[in-house]
């Protein structure tokens, strides 16, 4: 037990002379960004907050965050969908400026498992008189993930549906084409899985890395009870065929995933994974870049403070942040 989180909990309405930088990335959309500058304008001026707001893209999202770090901002907000959040938060590591986020991304998976409103007004208004929570951060090769990491199937997936999205395709199509493309190519991935003394060797279809531990079943599958339980949690799958992999997409689907006997779940603080390849496609909160084999991941506790809607008895976050 690493104590109650109430009690690393700060009061963190921001007053006058705050300083606070948001960052909104410009693939988000027109609309949506127009809708968020509006919602954080009006909640920083009611609240006389001294805000810069600003719109980027790709690399200058990375750029803007480091200069807000250098410039000492007081939080530094994240307009985008996970991949946005990612690039922020690795910016904010190792300084105790806060972390706000504006869910603009298709699925916004860190901002649901902090209960972050969809609503983009009521998320304006959380990032300016919510609480502060202590979250944890994982790395694989020294490169942040705050959601999850994956070898093998979902990394060719991605590169696959940005390839055919290139070609015109919408997201969602491209996606359904990339998953029929990869099925019918499959492949398995060879990996030995090294964490506290122990050893695991696999031909796999995937390795999936959780920061902290994702809910194998019921309706909430795939969610996150606790962001700062201090673990990372794998899964990967046991050898298995085209069969058993849309086995495994069923079970997933009906929220019915613990009761796949093809499944091993490790808990560990650090893990390596070596492979036959000396360089591999990694995949971090839907971010697909090659890495050095052997990967080594690890959890970072309490790394990033991301500021939460505050709830009554001043409990923030709920339970997506439970000790």
């Amino acid at each position: 037990m690493r104590g109650s989180l109430a009690a690393r909990r700060e009061a963190a309405q921001l007053t006058m002379p705050a300083t606070v930088t948001c960052i909104l990335n410009s693939s988000a959309g027109a609309g949506r960004v127009a809708e968020a500058r509006e919602h954080l304008a009006r909640v920083f001026a009611e609240n006389k907050v001294v805000a810069n707001i600003l719109v980027a893209s790709g690399s200058e999202i990375d750029q803007q965050a480091r200069l807000a770090v250098q410039q000492k901002s007081q939080m530094v907000v994240a307009g985008g969908g996970d991949g946005t959040v990612n690039t922020v938060a690795a910016a904010l590591l190792g300084t105790q400026i806060k972390l706000g986020v504006m869910p603009l991304g298709t699925l916004n998976h860190f901002a649901h498992d902090l209960h972050i409103p969809a609503d983009l007004g009521e998320a304006a208004k959380a990032i300016v008189t919510g609480s502060v929570a202590t979250v944890d951060v994982a790395e694989v090769n020294g490169r942040v993930f705050v959601n999850n990491s994956s070898l093998g199937i979902y990394p060719r997936i991605v590169r696959e549906r940005v390839q055919k999205q290139h070609l015109g395709h919408t997201k969602w199509i491209a996606f359904a084409q990339a998953v029929v493309w990869v099925l019918w190519r499959h492949s398995l991935l060879h990996v030995r899985l090294e964490a506290d003394e122990k050893e695991l060797v696999r031909d796999t279809p995937f390795v999936f890395v959780g920061n902290n531990e994702y809910q194998m079943e019921g309706l909430k599958i795939g969610e996150r009870k606790a962001l700062n339980g201090g673990h990372l949690c794998v899964y990967t799958a046991q050898r298995v065929g085209r069969a058993g992999l849309l086995r495994l997409a069923f079970l997933a689907l009906t929220g019915r995933l613990a009761e796949a006997g093809e499944l091993d779940v490790l808990h560990s603080k650090e893990i390596w994974i070596k492979t036959r390849k000396r360089r591999i496609q990694v995949s971090r909160d839907g971010e697909v870049n090659v890495a050095e084999t052997p990967l080594h991941y690890r959890i970072r506790p309490g790394a990033l403070r991301v500021m939460v809607p505050a709830t009554d008895g001043g409990d923030a976050a709920a339970g997506a942040v439970r000790p």
